[in-house]
This record gives structure tokens, C-alpha cells and sequence, in this order.
């Protein structure tokens, strides 16, 4: 049972995320990087294009590197496993790199099935990197399943399961592809595999509500006899094992999806074709940790680490999470940013992650500025439900909001960032009040406030 005060059980499940390990397409990118000076004035794409165009494959293997690194994970993985987990669900993308990635793990887990936990292995056909599967932009079909449970056969996965194939799965995991992925596409498929893998928990959380599973449980009570538990301890045998499920997928997706896990749906494709400006990098073989509670709710408990290749001779195992393998290509460049959105709202109508962001640029900003209000009265003012709330946007970033009484046409507390004041912000702001009264002719003409912020960027 949970604390008497609340009276409720948090049951949830331990999940990890795993970026596999160095594939052999990981070293042509670096060698690639650095034999063409990539991110340099000097950089040579003509030549960084032929040189990954002849030596890329299409659905690559792990590389000697890559090979340690999944067995070094095994040997941290195991232990951990059979000493703190009750059933656990491996969930592993169709690609080869991370089917080799897992297998020293599987290998293990199956053959003290006796003594470890019981193994489930799921392979999701839509959990693959992003682009896809080809070669010089020429679709490769990919591994269907059979050909999987071909490379499964080693580790004793004998019932493996099947789910997101498109075209069945007698077909490749990327038989429906009629070209290399877009990052628009790529997008859209890790909202689907947010939504599936938020139903694959829940499924597990709900069988525990309708029965008893030993294994899932309110993990944050201790029970008698568990007082001296050390819950930093990976390797210590525990009273009670755990759910467990492990995604093993890949670098760049598996950022699109954990910022899906952080954000909820609280978050848009700023423009098609570019990516988000924040991201996630993992190592390869990298572990992110997190706690499922159930119905969206997650826990981040740790991120990218990688315990297993620390050590004497571990340092020189890690490999692929430095600006140097090329993660800076996430970042849009400033000249591909959207230009500045103008929107309005009431006051209690303004979206929460938008009113976070316009109370945090009036605390910081605005009073230091000299407005004529208090905090006190600023707190009330941006609450009464006859003010507007202007805010100018870009993506979802607020740059600049007023608030704006209809009544009298009174633009009060205009605050902008200082980086975009040269920007054009404020002038983007009142041109847009200037058409809002036009347009709603509630008022004639606009009054702003003196002794704010809006001095100095109009």
C-alpha cells in the first residue's frame, strides 16, 4: 500500500532505453567527418558524398567496436537483470545492428532460463532509424521475419513476436518505402511509436490492476525486510523483482521519441522537412532510464548512460554521442527558423506551456524595466479574464507578450527578450494589435503603457 495520507499505489514499470552499439556505417560517417573536415568552412560535401555513398550499407552490422560494446552490455545487463527484475520485455527494432546489439544479452538471459527471469522479445517493425533502408536513395525491403528469427536462433529466441509490418510480416520491415524516409515521415512514425509503445505498458499496468502479478508493483514503498535495500545498486538481489521492458533502438529516432516521452503531445514539427531545436544524443549503447506510471505518465530517472564500458580499458569502447560524430546537424540553422507568429488569447484561455513562458519573461524582464504596476498587481492584472494576452512565437518559443484591455485599447507590460529585440519583435507585436482593433473594432486606438519594456525595440 502507498502512504496512509494519499492511499494510492503507484505501480509502474522499470523501462530502459538502448541506442545499439557502433554499426559499421558509424565509422564511415566519422571517417567521412574527418577526412573531409565536416563542420569546418573547409568541409568537402562533394567528396564527404562519395566517400559515404561507396562505403555506406544499406542495414549495417555492428563493427568490431560495436561487437565489445554489446558484450560488455550483456555482462552488466545479466546480472542486473537476474538479480532485480521479474518478466522482461525486450522490444527491439528490425535492423541488424540493434539485433546484434541484443544478442550476447538474449544469449545470456536464455541460457540460465531456469534461474532468470522470464524473456519475452518483441520486434517492432516501424521502430527502425530514421531514412529508412536504402541504398543511394534506392529502397532496400529490409529483413522480413523470418530472416529475423534467423538471427535471433543463436541466443535461443524461439517465440518472438512480430508487431508494425507494414505489408505483412512474410515481408521487409521497409518493403512499403519508395524512397529514403523524410524527417516530416520520420516525425509522424515516432508519434505512432509513442502511442504504441504508451499501449504496450499500459496493457501490462492494466493486467496488474485486474490480478495479481507480483512483479508490478508500487516501487517506491518499502515493505518490511527491504529496509537496507540500496536502490543505486544494480547487481544486489532484491526481495521483490520488477517488470522490466527494454527498447533497443537507435540514435536519431530514438530522440524524436523521448522528446514525445518528455513533452507529451505538447510539442509541433516546427516546419516540414527540419527537425526540433532540442535533442536527445546517446552513446552507442548508451541507457536511458525511466519509470512508467501509466496512462502518459513517465519518469526520467537517467539519461545516456553507460556504466558497462567504464573502466581500466572501458573508456576507449565509448563512441558515437560527441558533437564530432555530427549530432549538430540537428539544429536548424538560424536563416531555416520560422518567422515570428503573432497569436491572441484571454487571459485564462493562454495554453500552459505559453503562460509559463510569458510569466517567466515578466519576472525576469519587465520589473527591472520599471514597470508602473507591482508584482502584486502584476499577477492580478494578467489574471482578469477581460485582458488579452499577445504573444509573439517562434515555433513554440515566446519571444515577446503584452497584455491588452479591449475596453480602452491599453497595451501594458510589453516585454521582449533582450537576444530578439533587434529583431523586429515588438514592432511584429503592435503592428498585429494595430490590425487586431481594426478587425474587432472594440477599439480605436491603442494606448502603451509608459516605463516598460517595450522601449528601446520598436
Amino acid at each position: 500500500m502507498a502512504s496512509s495520507k494519499e492511499k494510492y499505489v503507484r505501480r509502474s514499470i522499470s523501462v530502459r532505453l538502448i541506442r545499439h552499439g557502433e554499426s559499421r556505417n558509424n565509422t564511415v560517417y566519422r571517417d567521412a567527418q574527418r577526412l573531409f573536415k565536416g563542420g569546418t568552412p573547409d568541409f568537402d560535401l562533394k567528396s564527404w558524398t562519395e566517400f559515404v555513398d561507396l562505403h555506406r550499407v544499406a542495414d549495417p552490422g555492428l563493427s568490431d567496436v560495436g561487437q565489445e560494446q554489446a558484450s560488455r552490455l550483456s555482462h552488466y545487463l545479466e546480472p542486473h537483470l537476474a538479480n532485480q527484475a521479474g518478466e522482461v520485455r525486450f522490444v527491439i527494432s528490425p535492423m541488424r545492428r540493434t539485433i546484434e546489439t541484443m544478442l550476447p544479452t538474449l544469449t545470456a538471459m536464455n541460457r540460465n532460463s531456469d534461474e532468470n527471469p522470464h524473456v519475452k522479445t518483441v520486434i517492432n517493425g516501424f521502430y527502425f532509424e530514421s531514412e529508412g533502408c536504402h541504398t543511394r536513395e534506392k529502397v532496400e525491403p529490409g529483413m522480413n521475419a523470418e530472416q529475423i528469427a534467423e538471427c535471433l536462433s543463436p541466443a535461443g529466441v524461439q517465440d518472438a513476436s512480430y508487431v508494425g509490418f507494414q505489408n505483412g510480416p512474410e515481408n521487409g520491415w521497409y518493403a512499403y518505402g519508395t524512397g529514403p524516409e523524410t524527417r516530416h515521415e520520420s516525425e509522424q512514425r515516432a508519434a505512432r511509436f509513442y502511442v504504441w509503445m504508451m499501449e504496450f505498458l499500459d496493457e501490462q499496468l492494466m493486467e496488474a490492476e485486474r490480478s495479481e502479478v507480483e512483479d508490478i508493483f508500487d516501487a517506491g514503498v518499502t515493505l518490511p525486510g527491504e529496509e537496507n535495500d540500496k536502490c543505486h545498486n544494480r547487481f544486489e538481489p532484491r526481495a521483490r523483482r520488477r517488470r522490466t521492458a527494454i527498447f533497443c533502438g537507435h540514435g536519431d529516432f530514438m530522440s524524436l521519441v523521448l522528446k514525445r516521452i518528455i513533452s507529451g503531445f505538447g510539442h509541433a514539427i516546427e516546419r516540414e522537412g527540419e527537425s526540433h531545436r532540442s535533442a536527445f544524443v546517446h552513446f552507442n549503447t548508451g541507457i536511458t532510464e525511466l519509470e512508467y506510471f501509466g496512462k502518459g505518465r513517465f519518469l526520467l530517472m537517467s539519461s545516456n548512460q553507460v556504466p558497462h564500458l567504464h573502466g581500466p580499458s572501458g573508456e576507449c569502447c565509448i563512441t558515437g554521442g560527441s558533437l564530432k560524430d555530427g549530432w549538430s546537424y540537428l539544429m536548424p540553422s538560424d536563416k531555416i527558423l520560422l518567422d515570428s507568429e503573432v497569436a491572441f488569447a484571454f487571459s485564462d484561455d493562454v495554453q500552459p506551456h505559453i503562460a509559463e513562458q510569458a510569466e517567466a519573461l515578466r519576472s525576469l524582464y519587465l520589473t527591472k524595466s520599471g514597470s508602473s504596476l507591482s508584482q502584486d498587481e502584476l499577477d492580478t492584472t494578467h489574471h482578469k479574464s477581460n485582458a488579452l494576452t499577445v504573444v509573439v512565437k517562434r515555433g513554440l518559443q515566446v519571444v515577446g507578450c503584452a497584455s491588452l484591455d479591449e475596453r480602452t485599447g491599453r497595451l501594458s507590460d510589453v516585454v521582449v527578450r533582450p537576444s530578439a529585440r533587434r529583431s523586429q519583435v515588438g514592432r511584429s507585436l503592435i503592428d498585429a494589435v494595430k490590425n487586431h482593433a481594426i478587425q474587432s473594432q472594440k477599439f480605436d486606438k491603442i494606448i502603451v503603457e509608459p516605463d516598460t519594456s517595450v522601449k528601446g525595440f520598436l
